[in-house]
């Protein structure tokens, strides 16, 4: 386990790993990848405010990885 991992705190992921992300990945994930906590991600998506392109598939969130990409600078 990574430092932050176990004081709690969930780090932000590397290049590598968002550039090895599916087309579209769960709201946890797109949170991770902004430094956005939980509450504040859904809290954003239920008011359609999150930053970048975010799908409602029955109950459940998913991020559209290429609009996440885009926001952080690492479209192709």
């Amino acid at each position: 386990m990574r430092e932050n991992e176990e004081a709690g705190r969930v780090k932000g992921m590397s290049r590598g790993e968002l550039l090895e992300l599916p087309a579209a990945v769960d709201l946890d994930t797109g949170n991770r990848a902004l430094g956005l906590g939980r509450s504040k991600g859904y809290e954003l998506a239920k008011r359609g405010q999150y930053p970048c392109k975010v799908l409602r598939l029955g109950n459940a969130y998913r991020v559209v990885t290429a609009d996440l990409l885009a926001l952080l600078g690492l479209a192709a």
